[in-house]
């Protein structure tokens, strides 16, 4: 038996059990069986008495004798198979509704036997449904805690139930010293205290006790996170040693003129900081891989400009890539704002750019003319050719595949710089794991001026004091949203649909006491510019819109966003839309509409919002919420699936690994030590290559 056996060769299965359990489980192998984990743990050490029972729904093992047993006919002809179970101190219903004529007929009456099972009360009288059954002489000897691993109906109608699944891995788990070798150094293992690779498979599955079972989860949750961990501390190694990039030494006239004379306001001191490691990055012949996180409104664009001013210093283009045409366009109106009083020539380049503006923008970026180019995935096309790409920044990066980005990096010669932003906050055990080979910057401060937003939660009874509200708003001058989850109607889902909306908001608001402009996905692109101007210039007061101005819209003017249905809207969603206002020096509000009945889930979000505006405070309840592939954008990316590892509650695990992993590298960066032989070859075998679906460079 080795680890690649194919489990019809074990004992009892064959090739249509083992069939059955692959469709099932998806568990094909020795090592697919030895990462079929427990769900859980039955102690069966202890026994207890039928007088013992107080409460209901627990797990118990009795010693005692089953006295009677008959079928009862019930519910339109219907069997069951009843029992009666006595220990001397009292005496327990038992029953069957799934039972064989086999069962009838072997049943153990007024024979010594242990009983296990869980315990019910109906009608003030315990009883105990399905129990497992055990002869006193033929009990186990050994009295380790019993695993119980996911199953299903299916699995049991065909025989395949706890027993088997307990009796099989048993099999598997004692070929363990000729099936596991370990794969930590021992010094490692010892300074963290980690039982060895071999007692953590053993005590995963037939653990000891509780306490054993605790370090053999340990163990394996820590060596998922170590080799992820190790894998991209490799790259990043590798990438600051060998990734050549063009050194920008010089901070010249573009950059300094811009600061000195241009700077709308003055950076803040998150602005500072970040901005500096990147001048720290680019001043190195090494090409730079950041990710800045900043939260919607913190000032990322206006730290990616200054850098782009730095590449074009120093003699190179700089592109800036987002994944909508809405966003893209909103990063260029505000560059070339900022930009106007400058020679410094800016170009869109979307799916939407006319033809003859597409053939200019080509000739000037191949000649050099053009010195920043933003613009939509249409950037990526092979006909898109730069004279001295420099530094790539791409916003909202996990909105991109990773060949797109690719094809990004091979626009030059020397790969260019990157910077990667993101404003949807990562979760720190996230951010610990899958960004670790690029260095990351965080913008943790809004911009001078900046007040708190107000969010408050209101429902369908409250909506003419929300009408009212806004109304004042208006009168003093401000703007507002209304958004919507859906523009056409769903049978199923009871949404607010645009078109009504707008209906009904015109009513409320009606012409000429007010105007309103409307935005959606299906507009046209010139439609939607221009709709999106008529509200950027203030002749519209309120903007009815979908979820399209989640990125990119700046109206520092608009100070209420009024969400309908906010509970059909994930956490993050929630949180890039209530960015749309509050860009301004006046107080702003964001008011989520919902219905009167929610979920558990819909209520958390609701709650989160209300309480928080921390963009990091919420992307850790949105990450326990969804998951960390959903805010990752990476479900069917080719994330690694952990097999015990849990990116929500083992932050000390991942951050414990990734101390370990970056010591192991400062000492050791080709892993020649021998004693980190066997570390190597497992990585080499297990790990190489797993792990480059979400990277940069």
């Amino acid at each position: 038996m080795n680890l690649d056996t194919s489990i019809e060769f074990l004992k009892g299965i064959g090739t249509e059990r083992a069939k059955l359990i692959a469709n099932v489980l998806d568990v094909r192998t020795v090592e697919d069986f030895l990462h079929f984990f427990p769900l859980r743990y039955l102690d069966k050490s202890k026994v207890y008495k039928v007088a013992d029972i107080k409460e209901d729904n627990i797990e118990i093992q009795l010693k005692g004798r089953i006295t009677e047993l008959q079928e009862v006919t019930y519910a339109k002809g219907k069997k069951r198979l009843s029992g009666k179970f006595t220990d001397g101190s009292g005496t327990l219903d038992l029953v069957w509704f799934q039972y064989t004529k086999w069962m009838l007929e072997q049943m153990p009456i007024n024979r010594e036997v242990f009983i296990f099972g869980r315990v019910q009360e109906f009608n003030h009288s315990f009883s105990m449904a399905h129990p497992e059954i055990e002869l006193e002489d033929k009990k186990s000897v050994d009295e380790r805690l019993r695993p119980i691993y996911p199953s299903s109906e299916k699995l049991t109608k065909r025989g395949l139930n706890q027993k088997f699944f307990q009796n099989t891995l048993a099999n598997v788990v004692s070929q363990i010293p000729n099936l596991i070798q370990e794969n930590l150094p021992f010094s490692l293992m010892k300074s963290l205290k980690l039982m060895s690779r071999q007692e953590a498979y053993l005590n995963i599955h037939f653990p000891l006790n509780l306490d054993y079972a605790k370090h053999a989860d340990r163990r394996l949750k820590f060596e998922e996170a170590f080799f992820f961990q190790l894998g991209y501390a490799l790259k990043k190694n590798y990438n600051k040693s060998f990734a050549i990039g063009n050194p920008f030494p010089k901070v010249g006239d573009n950059f300094n003129d811009f600061y000195e004379n241009f700077l709308p306001f003055e950076l803040t001191d998150a602005q500072k900081r970040v901005l500096k490691e990147i001048r720290n990055d680019l001043k190195k012949p090494i090409q730079m891989n950041r990710l800045l996180q900043g939260d919607v409104g913190s000032g990322k664009t206006m730290v990616a400009l200054l850098a782009m001013l730095l590449a074009m210093d120093n003699g190179f283009q700089s592109c800036m890539m987002a994944p909508t045409e809405i966003l893209a366009t909103q990063h260029f109106n505000s560059i070339s704002d900022l930009l106007k009083e400058t020679n410094v020539k800016v170009k869109l380049l979307t799916g939407s750019t006319k033809t003859s503006e597409r053939k200019m923008i080509h000739e000037e970026l191949l000649s050099g003319e053009l010195s920043i180019l933003v613009g939509t995935h249409a950037v990526l096309e092979d006909i898109v050719q730069f004279k001295n790409l420099g530094l790539a920044i791409i916003d909202e990066q996990h909105r991109f595949g990773v060949a797109q980005r690719a094809k990004l990096w091979a626009k030059n010669k020397i790969p260019p710089h990157i910077l990667v932003m993101t404003a949807t906050p990562i979760p720190r055990t996230l951010a610990m794991s899958y960004y670790s080979d690029l260095d990351v910057s965080v913008i943790d401060e809004m911009p001078v001026g900046r007040k708190p937003i107000i969010t408050a939660h209101r429902r369908e009874k409250d909506r003419l004091t929300v009408y009212n509200f806004a109304k004042e708003e208006i009168a003093k001058g401000r703007q507002v949203y209304f958004v919507y989850p859906l523009i056409e109607e769903s049978e199923t889902l009871d949404y607010k649909n645009l078109m009504e909306g707008f209906e009904h908001i015109s009513e409320i608001f009606p012409v000429p006491d007010y105007q309103i402009s409307m935005l959606h996905g299906k507009m046209k692109p010139d439609d939607k510019d221009a709709a999106m101007q008529y509200f950027a210039s203030g002749k519209a007061d309120i903007m009815v819109a979908t979820t399209v101005i989640e990125v990119g819209v700046n109206v520092p003017n608009a100070s209420v966003m009024i969400i309908e249905s906010a509970e059909r809207f994930g956490l993050s969603q929630l949180h890039q839309l209530r960015g749309r206002v509050g860009r301004g020096a006046e107080q702003s509000y964001c008011i989520l509409m919902t219905s009167d009945k929610l979920s558990a889930e819909s209520r958390k979000r609701i709650k989160t919002m209300v309480e928080t505006n921390d963009g990091f405070k919420i992307s850790e309840v949105d990450m326990q919420l969804r998951g960390p592939g959903d805010i990752l954008g990476t479900q069917q990316s080719g994330m690694i699936d952990f097999k015990r590892l849990d990116m929500i509650n083992d932050g000390n695990i991942i951050k414990a690994a990734k101390s370990t992993v970056e010591h192991l590298i400062k000492v050791d960066s080709a892993l020649q030590n021998p004693e980190h032989l066997n570390l190597k070859n497992y990585y080499i075998k297990q790990y190489k290559g797993k792990n480059k679906w979400g990277k940069i460079s």
